[in-house]
C-alpha cells in the first residue's frame, strides 16, 4: 500500500513540490530559523486550535487527527461543529481562495464522512478580517472534486528528478528559494 498523503501537504504540493523536501529537511529544526514572518503569524494564530483552547463545548471538535481509507490522507481538522455539522478550516488571512485550501478541507471532510460524521457544511474562515467562506461540498462541485483526484494522483505519481518549476512568483515567495537549485528567483 502506498504510503498516506498529509492532508496539510495538499496546498504545499500545489504551491511547489520542491518545498515538501525542504520542510521535510528542516523537520525538528526550530521554526523561527527558516519560516517567514507570514509563517510564523500563521502558526501562532492556528495555535487556540492546536492547543484545544478554542471552545470548550463538547459539540466543538478541534484539533482531531483524522484519517480517509478511501482517498488515503491523514491529518487534523480545524472545527468542527456536531450541532451545526460545519467543518472550518481557519486561515490567518485569506486574500484569495487557493484552489489548496479548497483541496485541504475536502480531505478532512471525507474523513471525517468516513469517520460516522455527518458534514453538511464546508467554511474556510479569515482570521485576520473576521470573513467566512462557503465552500461547496465535493458533490456540489464536480468540476473541482475532479481536480482533487487529479491533485491525488499527481502528488502519488510525482517524480522530484523530473520536476521543473515554472512561476516565478512562487519561487519569489518561497522561504527555500536560497536552498533551491531549481529557482526561477535570483537577487
Amino acid at each position: 500500500m502506498e504510503e498516506p498523503i498529509a492532508i496539510s501537504k495538499l496546498n504545499d504540493f500545489i504551491f511547489c513540490p520542491i518545498s515538501i523536501y525542504f520542510h521535510n529537511l528542516f523537520y525538528g529544526v526550530e521554526r523561527s530559523m527558516y519560516q517567514s514572518e507570514y509563517q510564523i503569524n500563521g502558526t501562532a494564530a492556528h495555535s487556540t486550535i492546536d492547543n484545544g483552547g478554542y471552545s470548550t463545548s463538547l459539540d466543538v471538535l478541534q484539533a482531531i487527527p483524522v484519517y480517509s481509507e478511501k482517498y488515503n490522507l491523514y491529518g487534523k481538522i480545524d472545527i468542527y461543529n456536531k450541532k451545526t455539522r460545519v467543518l472550518v478550516e481557519r486561515k490567518k488571512k485569506i486574500k484569495k481562495i487557493y484552489d489548496g485550501y479548497i483541496f485541504q478541507i475536502y480531505g478532512q471532510y471525507f474523513a471525517l464522512c468516513e469517520m460516522g460524521y455527518n458534514v453538511s457544511r464546508l467554511e474556510l474562515y479569515s482570521m485576520d478580517d473576521n470573513t467566512t467562506h462557503l465552500i461547496p461540498l465535493p458533490k456540489e462541485s464536480s468540476d473541482m472534486y475532479k481536480k482533487f483526484i487529479d491533485l491525488l494522483e499527481s502528488i502519488r505519481s510525482f517524480e522530484l528528478d523530473n520536476f521543473v518549476q515554472n512561476n516565478i512568483e512562487k519561487c519569489q515567495k518561497c522561504i527555500y528559494s536560497t536552498l533551491c537549485d531549481r529557482t526561477l528567483f535570483v537577487e
